[in-house]
């Protein structure tokens, strides 16, 4: 897609279109519109890096509180029910934050490192044997659910079950503008199932992080039930699905750049830098909303208060200002820092480091056993968010070590 062929210009982040290559409507919209105004769905988007990176530090004039998607069912004051402290200011997001943080311990996440270590082969090595697989269905889809159903304490026999559910909660349809009937259906199936969860540990507490967080407590204060499953739901969509988008993003553009994946073949100290460059190039987190807390003057422009705000993140990701040629795919680039994939400010991210430590245990595990690999081209297909980037099926074929 070129400029060109962005005339007459508009962003809509519900075009199958832009799904298939946002980056040149970002770069205009960069270029000739750093502050864009759509009326027919009502929302303003931020796009510069600076603005960005602003925008998630600004938390006053910026709310959470009617959540963080476009979608208008998902959009208002009961968005926290599914999205837990996103969809919350201070004090109310401080406490629930800290109240969570209790129980979901940095501790607690390094701890995971060996069983992390165990799913990736668990998962990895029969597809490998094959030959030909897709990576999101035999691998990339079951080690997030894994790793974050191991930590909450979901059997492994309603995994898959738990999974399909937390895809049709992001996934839209072509020309569907809001939250679809199965969306929501598999969104009510999940509170209903963590809430039963819920009610059993409180009947037979175990040493999973949904007894944690039923422990968790500070000067009497403790996280009521529908708080647990509220952080419960975002864990599974948000944490699980931006994490199964990653690591297919990673795979795709490092087979679009074979010469970068050469790169890690040859060092596998390289791996971090291969999930820190997909983080920034191509990130699974691509958009997320704020609403206008007080008119704010931007570009000569207002912004009115109550207007819903969108923050830009795979672009800023590719500003030029801050990412020199930030449109080519290089894992071994020296300008790593100041990604906005992780957010910025009182809400960064609280899953950052579990997303990175999978990615990168899974990745060097793919890149000690995987020569070269090809992708399967018929058979790619995208997910389509609002929100997510990354992939429905991403098929391959391996030449293993």
């Amino acid at each position: 897609m070129t400029s060109a062929s962005l005339e007459p210009f508009t962003f809509d982040p519900y075009d199958y279109r832009f799904h298939d290559d946002p980056y040149p409507t970002y770069q205009r919209l960069r270029a000739d519109a750093p502050l864009f105004h759509n009326p027919e769905l009502d929302f303003w988007a931020l796009s510069r890096h600076s603005d960005v990176i602003a925008g998630f530090r600004d938390n006053g004039r910026l709310s959470s509180a009617n959540g963080v998607s476009l979608d208008p069912a998902a959009w208002g004051p009961h968005a926290h029910r599914t999205m837990s402290f996103l969809a919350m200011d201070d004090p109310r997001h401080l406490r629930m934050r800290r109240l969570v943080y209790k129980g979901f311990t940095p501790r607690r996440v390094t701890e995971m490192d060996n069983r992390i270590h165990e799913l990736t082969l668990e998962h990895l090595e029969p597809a490998l044997a094959r030959g030909t697989f897709d990576w999101i269905e035999d691998f990339a889809g079951k080690l997030p659910m894994d790793v974050i159903s191991e930590l909450m304490g979901v059997p492994g026999p309603d995994r898959a079950e738990v999974r399909r559910l937390a895809d049709l909660v992001v996934h839209r349809e072509e020309g569907v503008l809001d939250v679809p009937v199965p969306a929501i259906e598999a969104a009510l199936n999940l509170i209903t199932y963590y809430g039963d969860m819920v009610a059993d540990r409180r009947r037979s507490p175990t040493e999973d992080l949904t007894s944690a967080l039923l422990d968790a407590e500070i000067d009497g204060d403790r996280l009521t039930d529908e708080e647990i499953i509220g952080f419960m739901f975002l864990m599974v969509v948000a944490g699980n699905e931006t994490t199964t988008k990653l690591l297919g993003n990673a795979l795709y553009w490092a087979a679009r750049n074979p010469a970068e994946y050469a790169k890690v073949v040859a060092d596998a100290d390289l791996v971090p830098d291969w999930v820190e460059e997909t983080l920034r190039y191509d990130t699974s987190s691509q958009i997320v909303a704020r609403s206008a807390a007080t008119d704010i003057e931007m570009y000569g422009r207002t912004i009115p208060a109550g207007a819903k705000v969108l923050l830009l993140i795979g672009s800023a990701n590719r500003d030029a200002d801050v990412f020199e040629d930030g449109d080519s795919y290089r894992i071994d680039r020296a300008d790593k820092g100041n990604l906005a994939s992780f957010g910025a400010g009182v809400h960064f991210c609280l899953g950052a480091h579990l997303a990175r430590l999978e990615t990168t245990i899974a990745l060097r595990e793919f890149v000690s056993r995987v020569r070269d690999y090809r992708l399967v081209e018929s058979g790619i297909e995208r997910v389509h968010s609002t929100n997510v980037r990354g992939f429905a099926t991403l098929p391959m074929t391996v030449e293993v070590r």
